[in-house]
């Protein structure tokens, strides 16, 4: 295990709840975006709210090795390994002023829910959070390690 495998780590889990972070922004921005995309008949569809997936690094032929000679099994931190689209369906408003609305007067509105997003936005920063301070730990272990190997 290398002496940076911590910040590595650390560094995987910022670099994961930035995207995060990016995306529920990105959410929220279009909170009311009626025409995003167009769907395979020609159609607008409303902005669907977008998610990002995780996973661990997937692990080296040399770390599978280690590992079942009896290794440490230290990962390789996590990793961004998409982004989906939420699915579920859209909300239905009426609002018959609106250039969307159908001949009923409703209007597909984006299925994306501001508590939701800022819930999620306050669970990617306090995790950012964490991750800074075990990198900044990391780190301070590092110069105290130096320290020592001067004197």
């Amino acid at each position: 295990m290398s002496i940076f495998q911590s910040m590595n780590t650390s560094a995987s889990g910022l670099t994961s709840q930035r995207l995060r972070m990016d995306l529920v922004s990105s959410n929220l921005a279009n909170v009311q975006t009626t025409r995003a995309t167009q769907n395979a008949d020609g159609e607008f569809e409303p902005y669907r709210r977008k998610m990002a997936t995780f996973g661990t690094g997937q692990p080296s032929f040399k770390q599978m090795l280690k590992y079942a000679e009896g290794g440490n099994n230290s990962g390789d931190g996590v990793r961004a390994t998409g982004i989906v689209e939420d699915q579920t369906p859209f909300e239905l408003v009426y609002n018959p002023e609106h250039p969307d609305a159908n001949e009923d007067g409703y209007v597909e509105m984006p299925n994306v829910d501001p508590l939701k997003e800022m819930v999620d936005m306050m669970s990617a920063s306090r995790s950012y959070e964490a991750n800074v301070t075990a990198f900044n730990a990391s780190k301070g272990m590092l110069m105290k390690a130096l320290e020592i190997g001067k004197n």
